[in-house]
């Protein structure tokens, strides 16, 4: 079983930045693929980005060139660095962990508003 706990969530103004962190109960070194997802009300979830334990990243064309991900071994926790925030931004978020069973955390919301 594995724990993930989000934070750094909140308000920001469009074309702000913040930078949520996922915080894992086990070693990161042992996950293959960590990655953050995103839903908005009334929509599917969708996928953000994600890293590897080999440290390749993957994003989705909504968020290329703005978002970031990284891992910190040493922490046990995956960051996402978003920068140029849109409206279309506002979503909770959700850190994933792919041990073959996908673990989710409880999410975060980020809402993108003036």
């Amino acid at each position: 079983q594995v724990q993930l706990v989000e934070s750094g969530g909140g308000l920001v103004q469009p074309g702000g930045s913040l930078r949520l962190s996922c915080a894992a109960s086990v070693s990161i070194r042992s996950i293959y693929g960590m990655g953050w997802y995103r839903q908005a009300p009334d929509k599917e979830r969708e996928w953000v980005a994600t890293i590897t334990a080999g440290g390749s990243t993957a994003y989705a064309d909504s968020v290329k060139g703005r978002f970031t991900i990284s891992r910190d071994s040493a922490k046990n926790t995956v960051s996402l660095r978003m920068s140029n925030l849109k409206p279309e931004d506002t979503a909770v978020y959700y850190c994933s962990a792919d041990m073959g069973t996908v673990y989710w955390g409880q999410g975060t919301q980020v809402t993108v508003s003036s």
